[in-house]
């Protein structure tokens, strides 16, 4: 190489490495299992999403860490790929990579820690990061319910028909084209669709992370709970009823299960006045997650006392997945008048029963696209 030639490599731009999505599995005898995915931005940058919930919006070079981290690659081939496209020193490599593992380790395996304060992650919000797609595709499988079931589980009908399996496992494999890491099951009751365990089964062989909102009566079935999480179910969520007897043999399932459990009630004025026991109920049989909504504004007193009691019991409220249809959900606690809970159309969609897809669920007025027909570039741009 001539002089010329190395005082140009030495002075050019490091060329970012390729565009795309990486995911990573713990194996299962880690002793606090995890799943990362890491979409590598153009400009070399990346997203790093901790179980589809803690995101982290890292530099070219932590990027590049945390890709060779999901590749498992050894400190000493780490240090060398990245000494020689950074001309840094392979000791600095080296040191600076073990850092970077050392850090992200203790994000995954220490609960509620924040990563800006403790370690100098930068964590950008994903309700208000710039994406160039969601975080999480909420997937309305079906609008239909059991007999006799909460009629706050399901909308009015507004879909003509619903996809096949085969429609729905292209769905999926668009959307982790798109780099899509975290699919939501949803209904209506989507329990009621034959093949969710084939299509929660699709979702982990993409790499994505799979959910389920379900009212929990076919949990009752061990034998069916077992196979969804044999398939690869990764969290669940089960939906209390307005009125009557929660189906608590189906919560005491899930407790017991080997998966993150949260149970989410919306609150409205026939229930109000119990609502302070299920939360006590809930804390005794072992669950730790709580999701809370209400039916109306006028409950917003009412939430806040609950979430209250929520801490004193101990228990976690969650704040990011997708609810039954009521006029207040997670999303949007703080500022109940707003049509619109933050992170709708950019770090979350949802797609209805035929496909369409919606900024949240909560504005079917908003069609923007069908995810089957139309272009991905076109159904986010519209959502943007």
């Amino acid at each position: 190489m001539s002089l010329l030639d190395r005082l140009t490599a030495l002075f050019s731009p490091v060329k970012s490495l390729p565009a795309g999505v990486h995911h990573y599995q713990s194996p299962p005898q880690d002793k606090a299992p995890y799943r990362l995915h890491l979409r590598l931005q153009p400009d070399g940058s990346g997203v790093l999403v901790l179980n589809a919930s803690t995101v982290l919006h890292l530099n070219a070079s932590a990027a590049e860490y945390a890709f060779h981290f999901i590749r498992g690659a050894a400190p000493d081939q780490a240090a060398r790929e990245i000494a020689g496209r950074y001309r840094i020193s392979r000791a600095r490599a080296r040191k600076d990579y073990l850092d970077f593992i050392d850090r992200l380790e203790t994000l995954i395996h220490t609960p509620d820690l924040d990563p800006v304060s403790y370690l100098d992650f930068d964590r950008v919000s994903p309700n208000t990061a710039a994406l160039t797609a969601p975080l999480r595709l909420d997937c309305a499988l079906t609008y239909r319910l059991p007999p006799g079931a909460d009629p706050l589980n399901a909308p009015e009908k507004r879909v003509e028909r619903e996809l096949t399996t085969d429609e729905w496992r292209r769905l999926l494999d668009k959307a982790w084209a798109a780099g899509i890491p975290h699919i939501v099951f949803t209904g209506g009751e989507a329990t009621l669709r034959e093949d969710l365990p084939a299509l929660v089964a699709h979702a982990e062989k993409n790499g994505q992370v799979a959910g389920l909102l379900t009212d929990g009566h076919k949990l009752t079935d061990l034998a069916y709970l077992d196979t969804l999480l044999q398939t690869g179910l990764d969290h669940l969520m089960i939906v209390l009823p307005s009125e009557g007897e929660p189906g608590w043999s189906a919560i005491q399932n899930a407790v017991a299960a080997d998966i993150f459990l949260s149970v989410h009630l919306t609150v409205t004025p026939r229930n109000a006045s119990f609502a302070p026991a299920l939360l006590e109920k809930l804390a005794r049989l072992g669950v730790v997650s709580l999701s809370l909504s209400i039916s109306e504004p006028s409950l917003i007193t009412e939430l806040s006392r609950l979430r209250d009691q929520a801490a004193d019991l101990g228990l976690r409220l969650v704040s990011d997945l997708p609810v039954p249809y009521s006029s207040a959900n997670p999303a949007s606690l703080e500022t109940v008048e707003d049509a619109e809970p933050a992170g709708a159309g950019k770090a979350w969609l949802y797609v209805e029963p035929d496909g369409d897809v919606l900024p949240a669920q909560e504005l079917p007025g908003q069609i923007l696209g069908n995810l089957l027909r139309d272009e991905w570039s076109k159904i986010y741009s519209s959502a943007a």
